[in-house]
């Protein structure tokens, strides 16, 4: 089922939740709600669920209107963060409840719940509480219910919340293999950028209720269309900046700028990935840390006349060689964009993730 939203709008009080959305999502494709918290993205999902009513706007589902359609007519599969599981049924019975209530015979039943265990990798635990159950477990069986009574959309509410990191990675690479095996049009709400991009065909980030960029995860990591996109997405650091032309310059650091220039005072921002230092003197910039994190090794270090900036490098990258604290850098800008400086106050703080 494809979806389109036309300018969606929900207030609660004076607080705007959902600011005149529109948004479109391809029949089978799986889609992240990314933003901060308190950005909307719950409030869009549960609209599309038919569990909140919109102030205005019309909401279409396969070019028929779903905007006054009940909960029950939507065919909208629904996954919270914390399960959501009935405690006293089993798994089986659990994953059978919305075709129990539907009144689906008890030979069709137990066929579809045995094969979303097989799929779901819960086969042997049918007889199993949810409270004998891992966390990574109960959202795969919270998963599983959703999915029985075979949905044309599937609403995903922080799936992966609720579990530690480790889990986290496992069930995103899961919930992947199991969108392309069963192809349903599923969109998920997530405040994690490594989360989106890894699971997602397009990620559309929101920000005070309105759609920041709609876009590839590649097209938004580098080609973000305004500075909080690029300061939300990735670990950036924003200087001050003037530019002269498509140049600009950050006390002695200076760096070319792509995509549209904005005239007068910008705010430069650059991923940390895209900065090279090597010790030389006079240079531009003073090490004031050097930490290691697994492979990777981060480099922080105060410009001249500017602020501080952090690079990354691989843990045995040949640019690493004698940069210690106090020494002396050089720095080249592979790749920046600036934006406009009025819109948005600059962080004290110029590394910002």
């Amino acid at each position: 089922m494809k979806i389109r939203v036309e300018h969606l709008s929900k207030r609660f009080g004076s607080f705007v939740a959902v600011d005149d959305v529109s948004f479109e999502v391809a029949d089978g494709s799986l889609v992240a709600l990314l933003g901060p918290s308190g950005s909307g993205k719950s409030t869009l999902l549960r609209i599309l669920a038919g569990l909140e009513s919109a102030d205005s706007g019309q909401v279409w589902f396969d070019d028929e209107s779903a905007t006054d359609l009940h909960t029950r007519m939507r065919g909208v599969g629904f996954v919270f963060q914390h399960y959501a599981l009935f405690r006293h049924l089993t798994v089986e019975r659990n994953i059978g409840f919305g075709l129990d209530v539907r009144g689906v015979d008890k030979a069709s039943v137990r066929r579809k719940v045995k094969e979303l265990l097989a799929l779901t990798g819960l086969s042997g635990l049918e007889d199993r509480y949810p409270s004998q159950l891992s966390g990574g477990q109960r959202q795969r069986v919270a998963l599983a219910r959703a999915l029985a009574p075979e949905p044309k959309l599937l609403l995903l509410d922080e799936p992966f919340g609720a579990v530690d990191a480790k889990v986290r990675e496992e069930l995103r690479q899961w919930l992947r293999r199991l969108h392309d095996e069963v192809g349903v049009t599923s969109i998920f709400v997530t405040h994690d950028q490594e989360e989106a991009f890894a699971v997602s065909d397009r990620v559309l980030v929101v920000h005070r209720g309105r759609i920041e960029q709609n876009g590839t995860p590649m097209e938004i990591l580098d080609n973000p269309a305004t500075e909080f996109v690029a300061r939300f997405v990735g670990e950036v650091n924003v200087l001050p900046a003037s530019l002269r032309g498509d140049t600009a310059h950050s006390g002695a650091l200076q760096a070319k700028v792509s995509g549209e220039v904005p005239a007068g005072l910008a705010h430069l921002v650059i991923r940390s990935y895209d900065l090279k230092l090597w010790r030389e003197d006079p240079g531009v910039a003073t090490v004031q840390r050097v930490v290691t994190f697994g492979d990777r090794v981060r480099v922080q270090a105060l410009v001249d006349g500017a602020g501080p900036i952090v690079a990354q490098f691989p843990r045995r990258s040949s640019l690493l060689k004698n940069i210690v604290p106090g020494s002396r850098v050089q720095i080249e800008v592979t790749t920046a964009r600036a934006y406009p400086a009025e819109t948005s106050s600059l962080h004290p703080m110029a590394a910002a993730q």
